[in-house]
C-alpha cells in the first residue's frame, strides 16, 4: 500500500504521496503541491529538497557511507582503477575485460586536442587561474565539435561526445598548467596509462625519458576515484540545471566547472593550504591555533576537519590517510607545511574537543597534502578535483537526459516592492 503524508491548510486537507528510495529514504513528493493547494515550499539553498531521482550515487551522512551504482567507496578506491570507475559511473556497470580495454583504447584515440586550440592557450595571460582556462576550454569544445550542440543526437553520437571529454580533459587540465608556467606543451602518449599520462603532461619533458612512479601514480588514481561523484552538490546540481535546457555536454560541464571553483565547493583543500601557511609565518606554533578555534568568538577556523555531509565520519578520509603516509615516506619531503599537517593531524585525532565534535581530518585535509607533496600548485588543486569530478557530471548529465527530465525552473518568493507608477526625472526628490 503507497504511503502518503496529510496536508491542512485553510480548513482543508490533501495527501501527499511519501516515496521511498532503495536504501530506504522515504521523500514528500510535492510535484503537484501548488496545483492542488497554491502553496510552494521555500527551502533555501535545497538542504531539504530532493531535486531529483537518480541511481547514481548513495550517500549516508550520518553513517558515512558512500557507494557508487551500489559499490563502496572503500572497495572501489583498494581494487578499482579511475578509467574503471568512470565506466561504473557513466554505464552503470563494472565492464568486464574486453570492454574495459575497448573503453581504454577509445578514450586513448581521443586525447589529443585540435591544434587550433594552442592558440586559444596563446590569448591567456600568465596570471590567468587555471580553473578559469579550464572551463573556457570545455566551453570550447563546442565549436570544434558543433554536432554535439543537437539536442537529437542519436546514443552512438552522444557516446562520442562523452569518450572526448574523458579523454580530452587531462590534456586540457596539464596544459592550463604548462601554460600558466611558460613551460612548453607535453602532447598526450598512447603508452602510458590515464593517470601516468597526466602525470607526464604535468612534469615530464618531451626530451627526457620519463618513468611515472608507482606509488604516486596509485595516489592519484586514488584521489580521482575519491572524488568521482558525491550526490547532488553544487556542481552537479549545475550540470543537471544547464543540462536540462538540452545544453551540450561541454557547456553543462562548463557550467559545472565554475561552480566547483568557488572557494565553499572545490576550493577547501586549497584553503587547508593556506590555513597552513598562515600558521607557518606566525612560527609554526600548532597549539596556538588549535587553541583559537575552540575559542568562542575566534574567527579563525580549521580547515580540513568536519564535513558539512558527514556527521560522523568522511569515508574518503580514512582511505586517503594511508595514501597520504606512502607518498610522503616515498618522497622523503622536508617541507614545514606538511610537518605543521601532521602535528594538526595528531592534535585533531586525540583531543577530546575535536572528537567530541567529531571534527576528524577530511578528504580535503589529505588531498592538499598529497598534491603539494607531489608538486602541483596550490591553484591546481580545484582543477585536480574537477578531473576526479568528470565522471560523476556525466552520469549525471548522461541519466537525466535519458530519463527526459523537464527543464529546472525553481519558484521563489518574492520580496520586493509592490506595484510603483512610473515618476518623471523632474518630480523625483
Amino acid at each position: 500500500m503507497a504511503k502518503t503524508a496529510e496536508l491542512h491548510y485553510e480548513g482543508k486537507s490533501y495527501e501527499v504521496p511519501v516515496i521511498e528510495g532503495t536504501e530506504g529514504e522515504l521523500a514528500l513528493d510535492i510535484s503537484d503541491l501548488r496545483e492542488q493547494t497554491g502553496l510552494i515550499t521555500l527551502d533555501i539553498g535545497y538542504k531539504n529538497t530532493g531535486s531529483t531521482k537518480s541511481a547514481v550515487t548513495f550517500l549516508d551522512g550520518e553513517l558515512g557511507i558512500l557507494r557508487y551504482r551500489g559499490y563502496d567507496i572503500e572497495e572501489l578506491a583498494e581494487k578499482s582503477t579511475f578509467i574503471e570507475v568512470a565506466y561504473l559511473l557513466v554505464y552503470g556497470e563494472l565492464p568486464n575485460k574486453e570492454t574495459l580495454h575497448k573503453f581504454q583504447k577509445d578514450i586513448t584515440m581521443h586525447t589529443l586536442v585540435h591544434e587550433d586550440m594552442r592558440k586559444i592557450y596563446d590569448a591567456f595571460p600568465a596570471s590567468s587561474h587555471p580553473m578559469g582556462v579550464l572551463s573556457t576550454m570545455v566551453s570550447a569544445l563546442t565549436a570544434f565539435y558543433p554536432k554535439s550542440l543537437d539536442p537529437n543526437r542519436s546514443p552512438e553520437a552522444v557516446n562520442l561526445t562523452i569518450l572526448r571529454l574523458l579523454a580530452k580533459m587531462p590534456t586540457i587540465a596539464a596544459w592550463a598548467y604548462k601554460n600558466e608556467m611558460g613551460h612548453p606543451l607535453n602532447y598526450p602518449r598512447n603508452d602510458l596509462d590515464y593517470c601516468s599520462n597526466f602525470l607526464y603532461m604535468m612534469f615530464g619533458f618531451p626530451t627526457e625519458t620519463y618513468h611515472s612512479d608507482p606509488v604516486l601514480v596509485d595516489a592519484l588514481e586514488k584521489l580521482l576515484i575519491l572524488h568521482a561523484d558525491h550526490e547532488q552538490n553544487c556542481s552537479t546540481s549545475t550540470v543537471r540545471m544547464v543540462g536540462s535546457s538540452q545544453a551540450s555536454l561541454y557547456a553543462a560541464v562548463a557550467g559545472a566547472i565554475n561552480a566547483l571553483w568557488g572557494p565553499r565547493h572545490g576550493g577547501a583543500n586549497q584553503e587547508v593550504l593556506e590555513m597552513l601557511e598562515t600558521i607557518h609565518r606566525d612560527g609554526g606554533n600548532v597549539q596556538k591555533y588549535v587553541d583559537k578555534a575552540k575559542e568562542k568568538g575566534s574567527n579563525f577556523r580549521l580547515f580540513g576537519f568536519g564535513h558539512r555531509v558527514y556527521k560522523n565520519f568522511d569515508p574518503r578520509a580514512k582511505i586517503i590517510k594511508k595514501t597520504c603516509d606512502n607518498v610522503l615516506a616515498k618522497l622523503g619531503i622536508n617541507d614545514p607545511l606538511l610537518e605543521i599537517a601532521m602535528k594538526l593531524e595528531e592534535v585533531a585525532l586525540k583531543d577530546e574537543y575535536f572528537i567530541a565534535r567529531k571534527l576528524y581530518p577530511n578528504v580535503d585535509f589529505y588531498s592538499g597534502i598529497i598534491y603539494k607533496a607531489m608538486g602541483f600548485p596550490v591553484d591546481m588543486f580545484t582543477v585536480m578535483f574537477a578531473l576526479g569530478r568528470l565522471p560523476g557530471w556525466i552520469a549525471q548529465w548522461k541519466e537525466m537526459r535519458e530519463e527526459n527530465q523537464p527543464i529546472g525552473r525553481p519558484r521563489q518568493i518574492y520580496t520586493g516592492q509592490t506595484v510603483r507608477h512610473y515618476v518623471s526625472m523632474s518630480q523625483r526628490s
